[in-house]
């Protein structure tokens, strides 16, 4: 593999081990190995309970997680010295999940807000004032023209930008949020966190199309998914398999149409683990193409 240490094009995971604030001593994440540069489409897949989620926020330093061991980079910085805002000031992007409600505060307001923030840069410095346009800021003018091509991007009813942040949204109203926020905010590295679970296939399509229409040579892409379906419509340079807290195998698309056909157990056995539970509890699930709906399962 090679060393792209020093490379700030690349987010480089070396030996991550995490473990949950409440449960120090059981660490999720055992050990994971990961670069992702920018321009690449890099997917993660796993069963239940592997750290798929867990990954995802330790990357952005969520306080319920614990990094017990390794090292992140990322534009030069180990981004474990940094404070979430801080991370997001350096270009990379988190969406959630599951989007959190705010009642009273609406999407313009909301992602104007973290635009300007972003302005700032990581090392805030008194030249730039988000607040004016002339030292840095962004002016209401230019916003909302940003705001209204983003919205055209990404087949969003303008009346969105005026409702309160995923207030009474459906599932996929919320994932459309999500991929809104990315496209105001152009990070460089965006860490997507199932953003397919509670989707039919229409909305899933939407939002495909949109993460397809953000891609470019400046942004890297860590895409975290329970189903096969999504990467039928995002093509991805390497799939990984996340399992008992760790990456068991990489490849190509080809990897994740083999586990869509037989399931995790067979790579599993070949990394010389011993799954606990049969091959038929370890099938890739067939995501339901009906109504959206709230998975219940419980992140992890």
């Amino acid at each position: 593999m090679t060393d792209h240490t020093a490379d700030s094009d690349t987010l480089v995971i070396r030996g991550l081990r995490v473990a949950p604030i409440a449960s120090p001593e059981t660490e999720i994440l055992q050990g994971i190995d990961l670069e992702v540069g920018k321009g690449e489409v890099h997917a993660i897949m796993g069963p239940n309970g592997s750290g798929k989620t867990t990954l995802a926020y330790a990357l952005m330093g969520h306080p319920s997680y614990k990094v017990t061991g390794g090292e992140i980079l990322w534009k030069g910085r180990d981004i474990l010295k940094l404070s979430p805002d801080k991370r997001s000031r350096l270009g990379m992007f988190l969406a959630f999940q599951y989007p959190t409600a705010i009642p009273g505060l609406s999407v313009a307001s909301f992602i104007r807000s973290a635009l300007n923030a972003k302005l700032q840069g990581v090392d805030k410095t008194s030249d730039v004032d988000p607040t004016d346009p002339m030292k840095g800021g962004i002016s209401m003018r230019d916003f909302r023209n940003k705001m209204r091509e983003k919205m055209a991007l990404l087949q969003v009813d303008e009346g969105f930008a005026s409702r309160y942040v995923n207030e009474g949204f459906s599932g996929g109203e919320k994932k459309r949020l999500e991929m809104l926020q990315m496209a105001v905010l152009e990070p460089e590295m965006a860490i997507l966190d199932e953003t397919d679970s509670g989707l039919d296939i229409d909305a899933l399509r939407i939002v495909a199309e949109g993460v397809n229409a953000m891609l470019n040579p400046n942004l890297g892409v860590l895409l975290i998914t329970h189903y096969q379906r999504m990467l039928n419509y995002i093509t991805p340079d390497q799939v990984h398999v996340l399992a008992q807290g760790r990456i068991v195998k990489s490849g190509g698309k080809d990897l994740a149409l083999r586990l869509e056909d037989e399931g995790y157990g067979p790579i599993l056995r070949e990394a010389g683990l011993a799954p606990d539970v049969p091959d038929e509890a370890l099938l890739v699930p067939q995501a339901p193409a009906g109504a959206e709906h709230e998975p219940v399962e419980v992140a992890r």
